[in-house]
Formats: structure tokens, sequence, C-alpha cells
């Protein structure tokens, strides 16, 4: 596994954590900073506070998209772990830099293959592709470069 691999799969572990415990994604990712330091681990790569901080900084216009493209499902209904997923995955897709959107498509639907049902990785692919497909004609709101603070 890649190390952005790695990254992805950290970053949703700090996503879904936030979203079970109905904390903000930062305060996870500062907490797990903390808990790795104090256990003597080494930094997390700092792609997961790009992601992470990504995701956090357009979260509601995420949710927002993600449930007017979704066919009926409201962000709510939606498996938890799938949730986290999409989050991840519409960020790097609409926003990220780092990544070709492919690449972050593919990386999602590994996710969904490995952590979710067996429908997940079919719906996953298929809301991320319809928002990349849409992407030139969406409003977004200007591009956040966690990684330049």
């Amino acid at each position: 596994m890649s190390a952005r691999s790695k990254a992805r799969k950290r970053a949703l572990d700090v996503l879904f954590e936030a979203d079970a415990r109905g904390v903000a994604p930062l305060d996870v990712l500062l907490q797990t900073q903390e808990r790795r330091q104090q256990d003597g681990h080494a930094a997390m790569n700092p792609y997961v506070d790009v992601l992470v901080e990504g995701v956090a900084a357009h979260l509601e216009q995420i949710d927002e998209l993600l449930s007017s493209y979704s066919m009926g499902w409201s962000v709510d209904r939606m498996p938890a772990v799938d949730r986290s997923i999409l989050r991840l995955g519409a960020f790097e897709v609409l926003w990220g830099t780092d990544a070709p959107e492919a690449v972050a498509i593919s990386e999602a639907v590994t996710l969904a293959t490995e952590l979710s049902t067996d429908e997940s990785p079919s719906f996953v692919n298929g809301l991320l592709a319809r928002l990349l497909e849409l992407k030139p004609r969406l409003v977004l709101d200007p591009a956040v470069d966690p990684a330049a603070s």
C-alpha cells in the first residue's frame, strides 16, 4: 500500500470517528496527533492533514452536493463509512490538487470495497464520477490549500 493510500485510510479513520462522535474533524485530527505523539509514534503523513483540513473546510458544500446527486439518498441515510469515504473522495475530486481525479475515485472505491457493503463500491464510484462530470459546471467555493497554512 502506497504512502498516499495509507494517508487516505488514516484520514478516513479521522473523518469516520468525527462523524460517529459528532465532533469536528479538526478536533479529532488534533487528538489523534497528540495521542500518537504521547505513544511515541512517528508523525502522520502530512497528506492526512491536507485531506482532513480540506474536507472540514468544504464539509457543508460537500454534503450538499452528495445529497443533491446521490439519487434519493440523503447524506444522513448513507452508511457512516460510505459517507466518510464520499466526503474524502469528493474533496479530492473537486478541490484536491495532489492527485488526479481518477486516482481519487479509484482510491475511494478501494476503501469502500475493503470497508463497506457489497453495493458500496459501485455507489461510491457512480457518485464521485458524477461529481467529476459536473465539476466544470458546479459553482464551488474557492480552493483551500491547507498545506499553505
